[in-house]
């Protein structure tokens, strides 16, 4: 089997979502004086990602549209179920010139994208094309990617096959032909194999388990899969 490109997730893959996400909304906290309702950072961020979970859920599901799913998450978590709409994207866009500030990638990102210059480069997200285009170019590697897919544009979202395949057809390449690395085991590698691709579940936490897909623990160990010292498609996993 010849692999002939990548296609990545971005929020916990390559990006550092989850300690810019807790920075973000608790620096927002404070300067909205909202951060006396909680005990701690980790409970503010517990809330925040309940309530975004919720309205993604609703946004996957086509129920909403984006800018929708954001103005309800606000109207949720701060319990002002009254803010009319350009109140709740201001606030949303508030919230967000906080998170931006945190931005990073992990240090293993572009050491590993110099080591496989051989590959062409794609990225599939759950996200939104403005939110992810941007993102991508702040942190300095929108050029590493010679296509950037994302479901709030396409109206479906991973892990249905057909977001998959409409990234792999972006590329020109079938799908056994694209490797898919992301951080969630479902979503992500589990999606990604049912759909087709060869794909590597990056467990950057360690969680461990699930046999059945193929596990890194850092992206300094993808190159060897791809180097053939690793069989796709069999059960293994390093770390």
């Amino acid at each position: 089997m010849t692999i002939r490109a990548v296609l990545w997730d971005v929020d916990d893959t390559i990006f550092n979502y989850y300690d810019a996400d807790r920075l973000g909304i608790m620096q927002h906290l404070r300067s909205e004086g909202l951060d006396a309702g909680y005990d701690s950072a980790d409970q503010a961020l517990l809330r925040w990602r309940e309530v975004t979970a919720v309205h993604w859920a609703r946004f996957s599901a086509g129920e909403v549209d984006w800018q929708q799913h954001r103005r309800d998450r606000v109207r949720m978590f701060t319990g002002l179920a009254g803010l009319s709409d350009p109140e709740a994207d201001a606030w949303f866009e508030r919230y967000i010139a906080h998170y931006e500030a945190a931005w990073t990638l992990f240090p293993d990102v572009v050491p590993v994208l110099d080591l496989l210059t051989g590959y062409r480069h794609g990225i599939l997200s759950n996200s939104a094309l403005a939110v992810q285009d941007h993102k991508l170019r702040v942190l300095g590697v929108r050029e590493r990617f010679e296509t950037v897919i994302c479901a709030a544009e396409l109206g479906y979202s991973k892990p249905a096959a057909r977001a998959f395949h409409t990234a792999c057809e972006a590329m020109e390449l079938p799908a056994h032909e694209v490797l898919y690395v992301g951080d969630e085991p479902d979503i992500d590698a589990r999606g990604a194999s049912e759909a087709g691709l060869p794909a590597v579940w990056l467990d950057r936490t360690g969680v461990g388990g699930r046999p059945e897909l193929v596990r890194i623990t850092a992206l300094d160990q993808l190159p060897a899969l791809l180097q053939g010292d690793t069989r796709f498609g069999a059960p293994l996993s390093f770390g």
